[in-house]
């Protein structure tokens, strides 16, 4: 699990666009809280900082404490948006979470050893990663930060699954599908005459008819 961290917000009185901007004009993200079967709590947080850790990785798998109105909040962040020209902060929304809550993040994949697997060494063949990261489910206190899958051993036309994953204690897949996460590909010249030599006997075949 990530290192979490401490954020100090501040209560909104006001919602709505004019105080929105008055907020951003004033280096801060209008936010959220919410969950808990608690009603949601409209808050400010800093936009540097959230800026920050939004572009630092693992933003939406790091579980964070809000300091606001005397209260100390555990929370996920669970989504955000931005603004479709400047590509600025403009909103967060942050689940309250506890021991006991369970939630669905997406986990990034990283891959090892994939320059000595045989099939992209020996034959020039590319990783070609059909998955970057995965849904599970899990504790909010114990979400992982990645999963690492081994390369190495795969050749052309191998592949690694989601039962090659090395699952923690309390995570699990939201599907039982035994997906394909990545898989060796042969270099694109090779699979250019593999499809003109399928045409050109496609062809000969009709032409005999």
């Amino acid at each position: 699990m990530s290192e979490s961290y401490t954020v100090k917000a501040e209560l909104r009185e006001k919602v709505g666009k004019g105080a929105a901007r008055y907020l951003r004009r004033n280096n801060m993200v209008p936010a959220v809280i919410y969950g808990d079967k608690q009603d949601a709590l409209p808050i400010a947080v800093p936009y540097k900082e959230t800026f920050l850790k939004l572009h630092a990785g693992g933003f939406l798998t790091t579980v964070a404490t809000i300091e606001v109105g005397g209260q100390s909040i555990r929370v996920l962040p669970k989504d955000y948006q931005l603004d479709v020209v400047k590509d600025t902060l403009t909103h967060v929304d942050y689940l309250r979470v506890s021991a006991r809550t369970v939630v669905t993040v997406r986990i990034p994949v990283h891959f090892e050893n994939e320059d000595a697997a045989p099939g992209i060494k020996g034959k020039n063949g590319t990783l070609n990663v059909v998955h970057h990261d995965i849904e599970v489910h899990c504790s909010a206190e114990s979400i992982p930060e990645g999963f690492t899958l081994d390369a190495g051993q795969l050749d052309i036309g191998d592949a690694l699954h989601a039962s090659d994953l090395k699952l923690p204690k309390g995570v699990s897949l939201s599907t039982e599908e035994d997906f394909v996460i990545a898989t060796v590909v042969p270099p694109m010249g090779e699979e250019a005459d593999e499809v003109e030599g399928a045409e050109t006997a496609v062809a000969g075949e009709a032409e005999d008819k």
